[in-house]
C-alpha cells in the first residue's frame, strides 16, 4: 500500500540528500512503495516471507533465505491481499519486539552483519517503536546513537488482542532506554506518546510533517460543478469513511446534487466495510480507488472541501497538508493533530468529533459562503508552504541528528 509513514520517510531521505547529507534508507519487510521517486536501497531487510516463516516454520534451513528474500518474490507477495490487521498479527508483533530473544533473531544478525561492512553512519533512525528491538543490537554493533520516530503506532498497538497488547507495550517501554531521542510528528503526539510509552521528557523532540510540494498548485474553481466533498485516506473504520457517508446524506437534504468522492488504499480486511459504506451511501458517492501522485493531485483539485473524519486521535494528517497545498479548505473533527494543523494554517474548520451532523454543518457553511471557503483555501495554500514543506522538515530533522 501507499503508507503515510513510508511516504514521509522517503520524502525526508530524498530531501536530506538534496540538502547535501549522506542518507541510506533501508526498506523493511517488502520493497518500499511510494508515489514519488524511490529513495530506498534495493535490498530488503527482514523480508516479509522470511519473517513469517521464522515465526511459523522456524525449522527451515537458513540457505533458503536467499529464495524468500529475493526481490521478485517479495514484490509478488506484496501484491497479494495480505492481512495487516493487528488482531491477526499479535504473536508476530511480540516476537519482533523480543528482538534477539524472538523468532526473528536471524534477521537481526543478517542486518547487523551487512551494516558492519558499510561505512558507519553517524546516527541510526528507526521509523517507529514497533522496531525498537533493533535499537540495542544496532547501537552495540555500530557504536552510534539511535533515534526513533513516533508516527502512529499506538493505533496498531491498541488494535492487538489484550494479551499481546500488554506484552507489546511492556516490551517497548523496557527498551526506551536504548533510544537516544524520539521524534514525534506533531506536538499532540509528542505529549501523548510521552505518557503512553513512558518516555523521559528530555528524550522527546518534535519535527512536524512536511510534504514535497513539487506538482502542487492552486486549484481552479468551477461554478458549474456540483459541490464536491472529498475523502482521501485508507478505507478503514478508524479513518471515518462511514461518518463522511452519513454526513453526506445530511448535506444532500440542503444541497441535493452534492457529491462525495473517496479515494485511498483498500486492504483485504476492509473490503466488506467499503461495501457496507456504499450500501448506506446516498446518490453521488463514488470510490475512486488507490491513486498515484498525479492522480492524487488531480483528485484534490476537483474538490470544494476535504474531510477525513477519523474516529481516533490521528497523529499526522498528511492528507490535510496535501489538500491545502492545492488550496482546498478542510473540515475536520477537533482531535489529535488536526487541531494544531488547522489552527496553525487557518486552512479549515474544526467541528465536533464523531458527529455526522457537525461535519455536514461545516460543509454547508462553506457551500453557503464561497468567499469564506476561498479565504480558508488561500490560507492553507500559503501556510503549508511556510510551515510544512519537506525542506523545513529535513532541516529540523538534521538539527536533531546533529544534537546527538
Amino acid at each position: 500500500m501507499y503508507c503515510g509513514s513510508c511516504l514521509r520517510d522517503n520524502a525526508l531521505a530524498a530531501e536530506l540528500r538534496r540538502q547535501g547529507h549522506d542518507v541510506l534508507l533501508l526498506p523493511m519487510y517488502t520493497p518500499t512503495r511510494t508515489d514519488e521517486p524511490n529513495a530506498s536501497y534495493e535490498k530488503v531487510f527482514f523480508g516479509g516471507v522470511s519473517v513469517y516463516l521464522e515465526q511459523y516454520a522456524p525449522f527451515l534451513p537458513r540457505w533458503l533465505d536467499k529464495v524468500w528474500d529475493a526481490g521478485p518474490l517479495l514484490r509478488w507477495a506484496a501484491r497479494r491481499k495480505i492481512q495487516t490487521a493487528p488482531k491477526v498479527l499479535g504473536e508476530m508483533t511480540v516476537s519482533m519486539l523480543q528482538g534477539a530473544d524472538g523468532r526473528q533473531r536471524r534477521e537481526i544478525e543478517k542486518l547487523t552483519e551487512w551494516l558492519r561492512h558499510e561505512p558507519p553512519p553517524e546516527v541510526i533512525s528507526l521509523p517507529y517503536t514497533l522496531l525498537i528491538a533493533l535499537a540495542e543490537p544496532l547501537k552495540r554493533a555500530l557504536k552510534r546513537p539511535v533515534v526513533c520516530t513516533l508516527q502512529g503506532e499506538d493505533l496498531f498497538l491498541e488494535g492487538l488482542p489484550e494479551h499481546y497488547r500488554t506484552q507489546s507495550l511492556e516490551l517497548i517501554r523496557s527498551q526506551v532506554r536504548h533510544v537516544d531521542a524520539f521524534v514525534a510528528v506533531s506536538e499532540y503526539y509528542a505529549g501523548f506518546m510521552r505518557e503512553y510509552l513512558r518516555i523521559p521528557p528530555d528524550k522527546m523532540r518534535t519535527v512536524p510533517l512536511g510534504i514535497n510540494l513539487d506538482g502542487y498548485a492552486m486549484r481552479e474553481t468551477d461554478a458549474a460543478r456540483p459541490f464536491t466533498v472529498g475523502y482521501f485516506a485508507r478505507i478503514a473504520p478508524e479513518k471515518g469513511l462511514h461518518v463522511a457517508v452519513a454526513a453526506h446524506k445530511i448535506l444532500r437534504q440542503s444541497v441535493p446534487d452534492a457529491r462525495l468522492e473517496a479515494a485511498g488504499y483498500l486492504g483485504a480486511e476492509h473490503e466488506s466495510y467499503l461495501r457496507e459504506a456504499q450500501s448506506n451511501a446516498a446518490a453521488g458517492f463514488h470510490y475512486r480507488g488507490e491513486l498515484d501522485k498525479d492522480g492524487k493531485i488531480n483528485f484534490l483539485c476537483g474538490l470544494d472541501v476535504l474531510s477525513v473524519p477519523a474516529t481516533y486521535d490521528e497523529p499526522k494528517g498528511i492528507f490535510l497538508l496535501e489538500a491545502m497545498a492545492c488550496g482546498v479548505p478542510v473540515v475536520q473533527p477537533r482531535r489529535g493533530a488536526f487541531t494544531e494543523v488547522i489552527e496553525k494554517t487557518g486552512g479549515g474548520l474544526l467541528v465536533e468529533k464523531d458527529s455526522p451532523e457537525a461535519l455536514a454543518a461545516g460543509w454547508l457553511e462553506l457551500y453557503n459562503n464561497p468567499e469564506r471557503a476561498a479565504e480558508l483555501g488561500h490560507n492553507g495554500f500559503a501556510a503549508v508552504r511556510e510551515h510544512y514543506s519537506v525542506g523545513l522538515m529535513a532541516e529540523r530533522t538534521a538539527a536533531v541528528f546533529e544534537q546527538l
